[in-house]
């Protein structure tokens, strides 16, 4: 498990994104970010004495990512993920605590602006995210000193007969004394509405002038203050796309594909906050435009799943209308298809259509190895299924048999089976495996289902014969198969009884070594809960 962590590890981006440690039933069990995602993940599985990474790993049967735009992104996606999530080894993050906006109460008579962690549909404007923290009291010191704008909370008109520090300070105009008329204070909120909203290209010119002249004159903490503000400008002037202020209710689905081959992502922003992901792949034979794949995959998507207020897609589907006819008439609202052209939804189809090329690589990177099974083994038949049997009993009792199903190299967690061993008395590994293939696939045959394209046995030659003998009773010998001995590592065939020697290095191996060791996993955990069942009756 740990090489085949390694190995994964070594193919991830050089790019800003989250990333998912997710256990063997695939439930993520921890979310980070990283700047770099292959250099972040390598540190995971070098050896440490960190406790809680050596947990993690323990844990970890698989890793995943999402790509994002900047490191800024990835820590907002990080914020949504485990709030929607809450992993077991998260310990920061995991209460409903955001990350900080801000706030002008547009409605009053003197709006004053303020810091808040939350956005309230109480018809104020918010802007933010802001990350880190600071970033958010920065630009109310700003609005503060530039534009006059108040950040208390004194009632206007109020008791007071003279004004407080801040206006000593030169960082309000005190309208609560009567210092500014309402018409003069609302020029500067509209003034600074217009700065918070990204326009700050002129400030910022001015700012570096400043700047500029202080550290020629060897004023060096008023150019280290200027320019910490010049920072904070520019994080303003990017608007984060995570997280929406609008609070959206909306699905955003990214589309990529290779030939025949192609891939969804599907990001869900829920409340404004994007807080899931999901990734499909699928081929089309008939080799279809991609308006049709869209409408399509659009139709089923929506089948039993809850509807959001509008759903993006990069490309118009075919039949438009018809679709939305369709998704508002199992919704009982109406559910618009949009093609963002520009700004902050046209970015996101940009960011999702990047993780499903990305998805399409993760496929490839899938394929390498089942590519080499074909060539090593001789298979007429690419190895797209693969079923992995192994078998667990404690001196002959309680003994069980597993079946693990892996798709195109990765696990298929629908397809998993287990049996309970009913014909063998004590412990016959052998005999035992004989009745799970037996049952196996007598049901498959009977119900005219579709067959694997390999069997995959732990054990050596033994288990292998008594394998060819179960299917060739059911008519099935064509059935390619295979067994891994522990040992040697060694691959026995029908055609190579002498056995298959792969490089320890080889994709194949590392594939044939994690079904071996999934069915080995899933096989343990159904003896164990069968033993556990017994001792307690």
């Amino acid at each position: 498990m740990e090489d085949r962590l390694k190995h994964k590890v070594a193919a991830l981006p050089k790019k800003p994104g989250i990333y998912f440690f997710k256990n063997a039933k695939g439930a993520v069990i921890y979310i980070g970010k990283a700047r770099l995602l292959s250099e972040r993940l390598k540190s995971y599985v070098q050896p440490t004495d960190d406790i809680k990474v050596r947990n993690i790993l323990a844990e970890t049967a698989d890793i995943d990512y999402i790509l994002t735009d900047s490191e800024r992104e990835a820590a907002f996606l990080e914020n949504n993920f485990i709030q929607h999530y809450q992993p077991k080894f998260n310990l920061r993050l995991k209460d409903d605590k955001s990350f900080p906006y801000l706030k002008i109460s547009v409605r009053e008579r003197f709006p004053g602006i303020a810091f808040s962690r939350k956005v309230a549909p109480d018809r104020a404007k918010y802007f933010g995210p802001f990350s880190p923290a600071y970033e958010a009291r920065k630009t109310i010191h700003l609005v503060n000193k530039y534009f006059q704008v108040r950040n208390c909370g004194q009632d206007i008109p109020g008791k007071r007969t003279r004004p407080c520090l801040e206006y000593d300070l030169k960082l309000c105009s005190a309208p609560c004394v009567g210092y500014i008329t309402e018409a003069e204070y609302r020029d500067g909120v509209n003034n600074a509405l217009l700065f918070l909203e990204g326009k700050t290209d002129e400030l910022a010119r001015i700012l570096k002038e400043k700047m500029a002249r202080a550290a020629k004159n060897e004023e060096f903490e008023e150019a280290a203050r200027l320019r910490d503000i010049i920072k904070t400008l520019e994080h303003i002037k990017v608007k984060p796309k995570m997280i929406s202020v609008r609070l959206e209710n909306q699905d955003i689905l990214g589309y990529a594909r290779d030939g025949k081959v192609q891939a969804v992502d599907v990001f869900i922003m829920r409340k404004g906050k994007v807080r899931e992901s999901k990734e499909y792949i699928f081929e089309d034979d008939e080799d279809r435009p991609t308006a049709e794949i869209l409408r399509d995959f659009v139709a089923t998507f929506y089948a039993d799943r809850e509807f959001p207020a509008k759903v993006l897609l990069p490309v118009e589907p075919a039949n438009r209308k018809e679709l939305e006819e369709t998704l508002a008439a199992k919704a009982g609202k109406k559910i618009p298809i949009l093609i963002p052209s520009r700004g902050k939804n046209k970015d996101l189809i940009e960011l999702t259509a990047k993780n499903a090329e990305m998805l399409l690589r993760k496929r490839m990177d899938c394929l390498v190895p089942l590519q080499t099974i074909q060539k090593e083994l001789g298979l007429s038949v690419f190895p797209a299924r693969i079923e992995g049997f192994d078998v667990s009993n404690t001196g002959g009792t309680e003994t069980v048999a597993s079946m693990v199903t892996f798709e195109n190299g990765r696990p298929h967690k629908d397809g998993y089976r287990k049996f309970k061993i009913k014909t063998v008395k004590g412990p016959n590994d052998v005999a035992s495996l004989e009745e799970a293939i037996r049952r196996r696939y007598l049901r498959l045959r009977e119900e005219n289902q579709p067959l694997p394209d390999l069997i995959l046995i732990d054990g050596g030659k033994p288990q292998l014969g008594t394998a060819q003998k179960a299917l060739a009773e059911l008519g099935l010998e064509k059935i390619p198969l295979a067994s891994l001995a522990k040992k040697e590592e060694v691959v026995f065939t029908p055609d190579h009884m002498e056995g298959l020697r792969l490089e320890r290095t080889s994709p194949a191996l590392k594939l044939f070594q994690h079904i071996r060791d999934e069915a080995h996993r899933f096989a343990v955990k159904y003896h164990r809960q069968r033993r556990t069942k017994r001792s307690f009756e």
